[in-house]
């Protein structure tokens, strides 16, 4: 929509000095400014900002990363990898967006079936 902002529901917020450790579920988008380790799912949206620090298995809908990420993502929808930003990650999305200065370390899987974690995909016949 051109001039139109979208609403963002935002469900949480881990500020910057805070660490949390083990599996995060939410349904709309949720910011991680700080550092998490473990898994984290959700049907929506996920933000790592500048200075953050995942790491583990992401399964969302979309994926917008500043800071840092490592381990395995699966996006539904897309990942963005914004200027600064450092992924070390195996990535697996239909879509993928990575702007000048950031830096991607590890298989990328992209195309228009790509995306579902291995126990969501469809079995073949």
């Amino acid at each position: 929509m051109i001039g139109k902002a979208k609403a963002v529901v935002l469900n949480g917020f881990l500020d910057r000095g805070a660490r949390f450790e083990g599996k995060l579920e939410f349904d709309d988008t949720f910011r991680i400014d700080g550092i998490l380790k473990g898994t984290v799912i959700s049907p929506r949206e996920l933000v790592v900002g500048d200075g953050a620090v995942v790491e583990g298995e992401i399964r969302v809908a979309r994926l917008a990363v500043s800071g840092t990420v490592r381990g395995v993502v699966f996006a539904t929808e897309r990942i963005e990898v914004h200027a600064g930003a450092r992924v070390q990650a195996e990535l697996h999305t239909p879509a993928l967006t990575v702007e000048e200065g950031a830096i991607i370390q590890g298989p990328v899987e992209t195309g228009p079936q790509v995306g579902k974690a291995p126990a969501e995909a469809p079995t073949a016949p």
